[in-house]
């Protein structure tokens, strides 16, 4: 359980960081900049998560996301499963308007011909001026507020607009059946305990996918706490394509 410590220590010092990073993630700063011509530094950031995820997938997200530590400091006060299913299309009903907005209002600007990375920070932080506090704490408490009512990662699942960015990276990857970061299931070794699926940080049926043989998920963050969490050792890390994760390749 080692890694385990480490990667929640890593993605806790990361929520930390939330005060300075935040407009990096920001959703409305895009759109400010696409309707100037500007590509803000948010969209850059969107854009390097959705490439690493051809590689390593949404681990990002289980490791480095500022939100995902915030929602994870939360299962101290409220620790329970989140409803998945359905209910993950809805930052996609999120995502594909507001891409699109972003699109017009850069087709109106006359296109993209600036960059700014550090656009409207204060010297390239996020906190700076009382409007950017107001924001801050807006947005921090409806992360908090879904984790709170909703269950682990709620946030994750149902209302975060960078997922999309890094479920589709993935997809590609596996489309074009690249080397990537990926967990693999030895079903024969499963004692159907349910340890996995019981510590997994996005309620995911991971003893189901362990079932089946394949833990392909758009919702899976590689965060490993299956991979530690299972006694039997029928969950592990590979680094391969997607054969080799289902086991068909050596």
């Amino acid at each position: 359980m080692g890694r385990q410590r480490f990667r929640r220590g890593l993605i806790l010092c990361a929520m930390l960081t939330l005060p300075a990073t935040l407009y990096y993630f920001s959703p409305v700063l895009p759109l400010h900049g696409a309707s100037l011509g500007i590509v803000v530094g948010s969209l850059l950031v969107f854009a390097a998560q959705s490439m690493s995820a051809l590689v390593l997938g949404r681990a990002w997200c289980g490791w480095l996301c500022p939100a995902g530590g915030l929602q994870e400091a939360c299962t101290l006060a409220v620790d329970r499963r989140a409803r998945c299913g359905r209910l993950d299309l809805i930052k996609w009903i999120i995502w594909v308007p507001w891409v699109a907005s972003m699109g017009i209002l850069a087709a109106g600007a006359g296109g993209f011909h600036a960059m700014d990375f550090a656009f409207q920070t204060n010297n390239g932080l996020s906190l700076g001026d009382p409007a950017s506090f107001s924001v801050y704490t807006a947005v921090v408490g409806l992360i908090v507020a879904l984790a709170l009512a909703a269950g682990r990662r709620a946030f994750c699942h149902y209302g975060c607009w960078m997922a999309p960015f890094m479920i589709i990276g993935a997809r590609l990857s596996d489309l074009a059946r690249l080397p990537a970061l990926r967990l693999r299931a030895k079903p024969d070794a499963c004692i159907h305990c349910g340890a996995c699926t019981r510590v997994c940080p996005m309620s995911l049926g991971v003893e189901e996918m362990v079932r089946r043989g394949s833990m392909t998920n758009d919702e899976c963050v590689l965060c490993g706490s299956c991979v530690d969490g299972c006694p039997s050792e029928a969950i592990a890390y590979v680094f391969g394509t997607p054969a080799r994760a289902r086991g068909e390749l050596g």
